[in-house]
């Protein structure tokens, strides 16, 4: 596996060996004594799967208190993922990275316990995976607005509306969310 950082030094995209000939493919998806060599020692409780159509936008969601750190992985489609740091004592407060995950490319990110996390689905059909360090709590269960112009994410719109679930149309602007310290 290799380990990539991004511009938030705690958000990291995994790219796994891949061993594939003309019957197909292997690769670990998940191996802790690799994830622990790169500093990330991690327990995971619990595993998602999601299926959206082309254009859907989930997030920003996180939990607040009990975060989760996510690792997030598209089986079939594609993906714009997004981690936004949302820890107001960090130097990356309000930050954010953006990172195409296919099935095709096979990467991984890992987004922290105190970041924001959303994606938007650029293929119809789009499968995404993310094993879960926290259970999810319905009553830490937190969201800020995917178009918070404090944030500023630029999605790969291409001028379209994204499909966005009413609990996500009527999430809070970051100033006024429940945050991180």
């Amino acid at each position: 596996m290799k380990f990539i950082a991004t511009d938030l030094p705690e958000v990291m995209i995994i790219e796994p060996t891949v061993f594939g000939d003309d019957r197909g493919f292997f690769m670990e998806s998940w191996n802790a004594a690799r994830f622990s060599e790169a500093g990330l020692d991690l327990h995971f409780v619990q595993d998602n799967h999601s299926r959206s159509a082309k254009g859907v936008l989930r997030g920003l969601h996180y939990q607040n208190p009990d975060p989760q750190g996510k690792l997030v992985r598209v089986t079939s489609g594609r993906v714009f993922d997004v981690a936004v740091d949302l820890r107001q004592s960090s130097k990356s407060f309000k930050k954010w990275v953006g990172v195409e995950l296919s099935a095709d490319n096979r990467r991984m990110l890992w987004v922290p316990p105190g970041f924001g996390h959303g994606f938007l689905t650029l293929e119809e059909g789009t499968e995404f995976l993310y094993k879960c360090t926290a259970l999810y709590d319905p009553s830490c269960d937190r969201n800020i607005r995917w178009d918070d112009p404090d944030i500023g994410i630029i999605w790969p719109l291409d001028d379209q509306t994204p499909k966005v679930s009413g609990k996500d149309l009527a999430a809070p602007l970051l100033r006024d969310a429940d945050l991180f310290e």
